[in-house]
């Protein structure tokens, strides 16, 4: 774990990520395709290319959807929406993985990866187990799955990875464009 912190304790990096994404009880798979860009602390930009164009972006305060086909934006706190690791938000902040999981490393057979299992520390809803993928020539995180606690499963695979000195904080900004509906999430029900 600490060269995996020392690795991402750079500003940031890009990658291109390929996602698959399993509802174990209705059998359905979907699959999306995209680049990223994370830079620490909080802040991420996902842009989904397939099968429909979408942005998530955090600035590490504020969180945008931006769904231009359906001429959208669901806006709300990127700390709620990716508290305790959910969406990959770890990878802004590599020590929340320490602070929040019980960490094993998974025996494997292969000699280029290492695998962690991750467990959280408390019972959560979205999260009941994550598994890391980490290369170990370099410490580059190369898969990601996720387990909630019906056993849907979200595969995360990143490719082409860059690490990057400086990166623009205006990448992480979303001006809402006019005449899109704006939805907010995070909102309890009254």
């Amino acid at each position: 774990m600490e060269n995996i912190e020392k690795k991402y304790s750079q500003a940031g990096f890009s990658a291109g990520f390929n996602q698959v994404s399993t509802l174990k009880a209705l059998d359905i798979t979907d699959t999306a395709s995209g680049t990223m860009i994370v830079k620490r602390p909080g802040m991420m930009r996902w842009e989904y290319e397939k099968p429909e164009k979408q942005i998530i972006i955090s600035d590490g305060d504020n969180l945008w959807i931006y769904r231009p086909e359906d001429n959208q934006v669901l806006t709300g706190r990127a700390p709620e929406f990716f508290k305790e690791g959910k969406g990959a938000g770890f990878l802004s902040d590599m020590k929340i993985l320490r602070k929040k999981f019980n960490i094993s490393l998974v025996k494997n057979e292969s000699d280029s990866f290492y695998m962690l299992k991750l467990l959280p520390n408390k019972k959560m809803f979205d999260i009941s187990s994550i598994f890391i993928k980490v290369l170990k020539r370099n410490f580059n995180i190369v898969r990601i799955i996720t387990y909630n606690s019906y056993e849907d499963e979200t595969k995360i695979d990143l490719v082409d990875i860059k690490f990057k000195e400086k990166i623009d904080d205006s990448i992480f900004n979303f001006i809402i464009p006019e005449g899109i509906d704006v939805l907010q999430i995070n909102e309890s029900e009254s």
